[in-house]
């Protein structure tokens, strides 16, 4: 079993206590991982500081060349760190799981790495010169999610050091192993202080929000969560993005020709177990041909293979922890209670692990919390609609707007409804997928601010004006 350390100003730090990270296929312990503390992330945060001058000193250039040595750091260590992936969080190492999560940080490090903010000039004449230009916010404290660990970590630190910035980053304590692997592994390419790990409890992710010495927090997680962060912050005024829930909405148009979206609808709903922030959550399919759907949907998912995430075989895996299992079984008990047909899966199996079965819900209805909730998990309500705009009606009517999609023959009439949905990102024909160079963020509750691309990258530093007179 590896030995596991937090990293503080370039050194491994082991901690007097730990605590077990299990593996939710079997519930065996994974490792033991450091249990930080508050004193623990003062000395990160001091190191952190202590690091600021010297990095954010460098040139532009500098930084992108450490950037792209830790992808090649990265890429090297790529099956190391996908096997850890997989068994402490449980996505599968076929299809789009670990893998592909271990490719994506990689190619996220060297996307960030090609962006820049160069000095703009507003104005340039004989009454003066006007320069706009930005410079790193300073500390960033990163508090990243149990659902995709190494890719979310790569989204958190990856921009801000290529500002400037230096980070403090809090891992779940359900997934800490892969950022504690990558932190190690970024420290064999940046000086010390630039990017330091401290796992821990909610005292301590309550530290970082209000900690003085920490000038941003990046935070991937709940709704709920994301409002503590919010308040937290305000009595230092911290810079703040936030990705929060989604449970995105996808809408059939009428008439449309479901067997060629069979597999990018399931892959939209299912990827990750379901357990992604921008996965599909809720379907409206038109009354016309609602059976049509339930049940082409529901054959399609229902000979998926589930299953430990290093069996090959395997194209879903657990849920990653029994706190979400508890919840999406609670879900679907209660559709099912109050009228809904689970036409396929349902019920939790029997042994060990985290699993539950990829299910797809009929007659569902907005009052159901499988509607109206995130349910994070591998569960799809089916609800009818009879007119677009009711559709549209329904999938706006929630508090969340991170992503949502629209489904149909003629993909441009489909981007025209589209168009029409509060999120953040709307996709036509697909759902879920992202890319570096697009940013991402949601709106209402969903979030604020956003990730990727220079936009992303602006978030993590603050406006200066430089106005000289002649």
């Amino acid at each position: 079993m590896a030995n596991f350390a937090l990293t503080i100003g370039g050194k491994r730090i082991e901690t007097a206590q730990t605590f077990k990270v299990l593996n939710p296929a079997d519930e065996s312990v994974v490792a033991e991982a450091p249990q930080g503390t508050v004193a623990l992330l003062d000395q990160a945060v001091e190191a952190a500081r202590k690091a600021l001058p010297g990095w954010s000193a460098l040139s532009s250039e500098a930084r992108a060349a450490k950037l792209m040595e830790i992808a090649e750091v990265i890429e090297k260590h790529h099956p190391e760190l996908a096997e850890l992936v997989t068994r402490e969080q449980g996505k599968t190492q076929s299809g789009p799981g670990a893998n592909m999560e271990v490719g994506g940080a990689v190619a996220w490090t060297r996307v960030t790495a090609s962006l820049s903010l160069p000095e703009e000039t507003i104005q340039d004449d004989a009454k003066g010169k006007i320069l706009l230009r930005r410079k790193p916010v300073g500390v960033v404290g990163s508090i990243t999610p149990w659902n995709w660990p190494l890719m979310i970590a790569v989204w958190h630190i990856m921009p801000a050091i290529r500002i400037g910035c230096t980070v403090v980053i809090k891992p779940s304590p359900y997934t800490p192993l892969s950022t504690l692997r990558l932190v190690e592994l970024m420290n064999t390419v940046l000086p010390p202080g630039v990017i330091n790990v401290v796992t821990g409890d909610a005292e301590v992710g309550s530290r970082m929000v209000t900690h003085p010495g920490i000038n941003k927090i990046v935070f991937t997680g709940s709704i709920n969560t994301g409002k503590k962060v919010m308040g937290g912050a305000a009595d230092t005024l911290k810079r703040l993005t936030l990705e929060l829930g989604g449970n995105d909405a996808g809408i059939i148009l009428p008439g449309t020709k479901i067997e060629p979206l069979l597999e990018k609808l399931f892959w939209g709903c299912f990827i990750n177990a379901g357990q992604t922030c921008a996965a599909l959550k809720r379907l409206y399919v038109h009354s016309s041909q609602y059976e049509e759907v339930v049940s082409k949907f529901a054959d399609y998912v229902s000979k998926i293979p589930v299953g430990n995430g290093m069996d090959a075989k395997s194209l879903i895996g657990p849920l990653t922890n029994k706190m979400q299992l508890d919840k999406v079984a609670s879900y679907v008990d209660e559709a099912r209670a109050r009228g809904a047909r689970i036409v396929t899966g349902g019920v939790r199996p029997k042994g060990p692990g985290f699993f539950y079965p990829l299910t797809v819900i009929a007659d569902a209805t907005d009052d159901m919390l499988v509607v109206k909730e995130e349910q994070f998990g591998p569960v799809i309500p089916i609800v009818k609609y009879e007119t677009v705009d009711q559709a549209i009606a329904k999938a706006n009517s929630l508090e969340v707007g991170l992503g949502g999609s629209v489904w149909g023959d003629d993909s441009a009439a489909a981007a025209t409804t589209a168009a029409r949905l509060e999120c953040g990102t709307a996709w036509v024909n697909q759902h879920g997928g992202l890319h570096p160079m697009a940013p991402f963020g949601g709106v209402k509750c969903s979030g604020i601010g956003v990730e990727f691309n220079v936009d992303g990258l602006k978030e993590y530093t603050t406006v200066q004006v430089l106005n000289i007179a002649v």
